[in-house]
């Protein structure tokens, strides 16, 4: 067991092959198709925002030092969208929120505080502070500024950010080309009859729909027969593909027929990883394309691809925080058997405590689904009930 690789170790391992193969190519887009896409160069704010001092209520706008004086007339009236007169003397001017402040005028007093005359005029029910319900030039970005670094993923705020600077298409890294294999006989894909010994292929599905979320395109490589020369005819037919990811037959048994054809015409490492579940992974090239050969356990799939492609693939396409957010939350369980592996249990939130699904198999991805988190019990350590553990929700690795 002192021979297995730590998380971490994989980690670095993974992450320094990744920035060592960063996607260099790049493409314009909308903003309308832009979504889940990595910037390539910073965004830089070309105005200010807001451009000119606005109201941040509907009211009425003044100078501060007319706020002691007679009711004032109301001189103009300002909608947002139309730009003011500069503000009389002695008055002030009925404005909406967001619209433009009249050059002169320095304050806001919300409709609610004031009092219309029967002439039209308006007084002023509380004391009036300098600059009150003011959004100044300027307040939320600086041209020159930059906005969104190199490297960040886009989502809807970040699109609305730009958006809100007047960008209309953004220059975004290509798609990371990601063929996708599964392995064996006994694979059979959904809709086809089932034999005497053989499985529906879930990992497809989990891994491409994944893949498309973190902004991939997917080449499905289907399944590879148990047989060496039709594996590496089937690879030698993956075209312009950025990674190989499979889901079993890469180790060193004799019916690991990709795992043959990798060593004999490629290169290919069998890292054994202090994870449960999923142990085995492996990582090499084959004719030069890098390949990931991930476990078969649907729950060792999900949690390997998770923890560790998840981020190399982020780091190819230029994406520097990586590492998806924790939190620490009391545990609803006992766990009294330490064991020599990190143990990342498929489990949810219940009251504020982390619960566990019963069956925790690597087979079952039923768990994944009723699960909405990952509970992290360290090499060796145990838990009491109602101990703090770490808790990954999967809402942080599935996009």
């Amino acid at each position: 067991m002192s021979a297995l690789l730590s998380v971490e170790e994989a980690l670095k391992r993974l992450l320094a092959l990744a920035d060592a193969d960063r996607i260099v190519g790049s493409e314009v887009l909308p903003l309308s198709d832009a979504d889940g896409r990595v910037l390539v160069a910073p965004l830089v704010a070309g105005l200010d925002l807001p451009p000119w001092p606005n109201s941040a209520m509907d009211g009425y706008a003044l100078r501060y030092r007319d706020a002691q004086g007679e009711p004032l007339l109301v001189s103009q009236y300002i909608l947002a969208g139309q730009f003011p007169e500069p503000l009389q003397a002695g008055s002030c001017a009925r404005i909406f929120t967001g619209a433009p402040l009249p050059a002169g005028a320095d304050s806001v007093e919300m409709q609610e505080n004031v009092e219309v005359q029967p002439d039209g005029r308006v007084r002023f029910l509380e004391p009036i502070r300098l600059a009150q319900n003011v959004r100044p030039q300027g307040q939320e970005v600086r041209s020159g500024e930059v906005l969104l670094a190199a490297g960040a993923r886009l989502g809807p705020i970040e699109l609305g950010v730009a958006a809100s600077i007047g960008k209309a298409e953004l220059d975004v890294r290509r798609k990371l080309r990601v063929a996708v294999v599964s392995t064996g006989d006994e694979l059979v894909e959904p809709g086809a009859p089932l034999a005497l010994g053989q499985i529906y292929n879930s990992n497809r599905s989990v891994l491409c729909t994944w893949l498309r979320r973190l902004g991939c395109e997917v080449v499905d490589g289907g399944i590879l027969a148990d047989d060496v020369q039709k594996t590496r005819e089937a690879l030698a037919g993956l075209h312009d593909v950025d990674l190989i990811l499979s889901t079993g037959g890469v180790s060193v048994g004799e019916a690991d027929f990709l795992g043959q054809v990798l060593r004999q015409e490629g290169e290919l490492d069998l890292w054994k990883l202090a994870i449960k579940p999923g142990k085995p992974l492996t990582c090499g090239r084959y004719q030069g394309v890098p390949v990931i050969g991930l476990p078969g356990n649907p729950a060792s799939t999900l949690v390997t691809f998770g923890l560790l492609v998840r981020p190399y693939l982020l780091r190819r396409m230029g994406v520097e925080a990586v590492a998806p957010l924790s939190i620490s939350v009391p545990a609803g369980f006992a766990w009294t058997k330490a064991g020599s592996r990190r143990e990342y249990l498929r489990a949810r939130l219940e009251q504020g405590r982390a619960v566990l699904y019963p069956n925790q198999s690597s087979g079952v991805l039923r768990s994944a689904a009723w699960a909405d988190g990952l509970a992290v019990i360290p090499e060796n350590g145990t838990l009491a009930e109602g101990d703090s553990l770490t808790f990954i929700p999967l809402s942080e690795v599935l996009g």
